[in-house]
């Protein structure tokens, strides 16, 4: 089926997405609970799924309340599929076109993810108190600032 807006009932399979990652795993995994995803979907922001053969295999959820790349996460096996690309431009589409300026997220350093958003024209700004790398993406008139 490939990407398409994510529903409620895509809950669950979106979190064993994020539970089988293996890099930028959970350190708790009981910090994100399903209701997080609930109101991630519900209130404050949108997310995309990618399917496969009828089973989600990536997912992407962009918060539009703090303007943030909450998750974006493909099951092992299935990376270097286009399928982050994917998830990670209807995001970006999504957020830049409710306003322009500038998104912001957080990963692992020295990670895939932190290649991939680099490779997706994102700046690195600073490493955090937790150890995470900020990446921020800047769009004015639909011109990315790299």
């Amino acid at each position: 089926m490939g990407l398409r807006l994510a529903a409620i009932t895509d809950i669950e399979p979106m979190h064993r997405v994020r539970l089988a990652v293996l890099e930028n795993r959970l350190s708790d995994p009981s910090k994100v609970q399903l209701d997080d995803y609930r109101r991630m979907l519900e209130t404050d922001g949108r997310g995309w799924v990618y399917e496969l053969d009828g089973e989600v295999v990536g997912f992407a959820v962009a918060d539009q309340v703090r303007r943030n790349i909450w998750a974006l996460f493909v099951a092992p096996g299935n990376e270097g599929r286009g399928i982050g690309k994917a998830l990670h431009d209807a995001m970006v589409e999504w957020l830049f076109l409710i306003a322009p300026g500038t998104v912001w997220l957080t990963t692992d350093p020295s990670t895939r993810a932190a290649r991939f958003y680099e490779a997706a024209g994102w700046r690195r700004i600073r490493l955090e108190d937790n150890g995470e790398l900020r990446f921020e993406l800047t769009i004015i008139d639909q011109q990315a600032i790299r």
